[in-house]
């Protein structure tokens, strides 16, 4: 059975090694194509373009596009274009893939103050961005209503160790109170395996996130113990990009999901012993 990856960067590499260690045989599309590890098989292509062909063993597809600068047009590119010419070539080759996953964004969501929200909750956008991802969201559940969605939250791992960074550089402590909700890497790609290989009949939408919405300053503080600094005075209110809201993983947890980094001090404690992290 083969596995298509739709936008193989990082996250869908981490993924396609995933599968291929389950023993599935996994093509990537990406632009770079030498930067595919084998032993999955890379094969150039441009979401936003004219596609390559499709095998007819082509048994799971998944869409994990993104954007190469965040304006509207970028994400109207990657996320809107790009599905809808995923889902052409498709019928353009008549392959009817078993399952069909798109990662998606938890910016779809709006402000909660700080109360809960989950797949059932309302989305209200509050960029362009997210609106944008929302459309996509629907153009794909419009042609495949069997699709599954997965929204993920703020990914850190190897190589996304921005508040590490800010951390190490004496990043000011936040307004008290600004909600964050986060996902390792490691177990968005487990997720998306797990969802298109090991749930019979899966929901349309799955939040991917893990146990613990947690306030910013908590694992700001967190990062300084580990790291034996201290932050900077705190600084004037200001907005979070995700919104004050604490997003359930409920759903996916139901089926019988395990998180190898269930919050975020198991993630980056790993992610400090590991080699994701810029040393001084």
């Amino acid at each position: 059975m083969t596995v298509l990856i739709a936008g193989c960067g990082d996250l869908g590499t981490e993924a396609g090694l995933r599968f291929a260690a389950a023993g599935f045989s996994v093509l990537g599309w990406r632009r770079s194509p030498e930067k595919i590890p084998a032993p999955l098989h890379a094969q150039a292509a441009d979401l936003s373009g004219e596609l390559p062909r499709i095998s007819p063993a082509t048994d799971v597809v998944v869409i994990a596009v993104a954007a190469g600068e965040r304006t509207e047009a970028a994400y109207r590119a990657a996320y809107v274009d790009g599905t809808a010419n995923v889902l052409a070539a498709l019928e353009r080759d008549g392959v009817q893939p078993r399952r069909i996953l798109f990662v998606s964004s938890t910016a779809v969501y709006g402000d909660a103050g700080g109360g809960w929200l989950d797949e059932d909750s309302p989305t209200a956008p509050a960029s362009v961005t997210g609106a944008v991802i929302r459309e996509a969201e629907e153009l794909l559940h419009s042609r495949r209503p069997d699709a599954v969605v997965l929204r993920l939250a703020g990914i850190y791992g190897p190589g996304r160790t921005r508040l590490i960074d800010n951390v190490r550089g004496g990043y000011a402590r936040p307004t008290p109170g600004q909600l964050t909700n986060r996902i390792h890497r490691d177990d968005a790609a487990a997720a998306i395996v797990h969802l298109t290989t090991a749930v019979p009949d899966p929901a349309p939408l799955y939040l991917g996130v893990d146990d613990e919405p947690v306030e910013l300053e908590r694992v700001l503080d967190f990062l300084a113990g580990e790291l034996g600094t201290e932050l900077g005075p705190a600084v004037s209110a200001s907005s979070s990009r995700g919104g004050n809201r604490r997003l359930s993983n409920a759903r996916l947890r139901s089926t019988g999901f395990e998180f190898t980094y269930p919050t975020f001090r198991e993630g980056y404690r790993a992610l400090l012993a590991g080699d994701g992290v810029r040393h001084p």
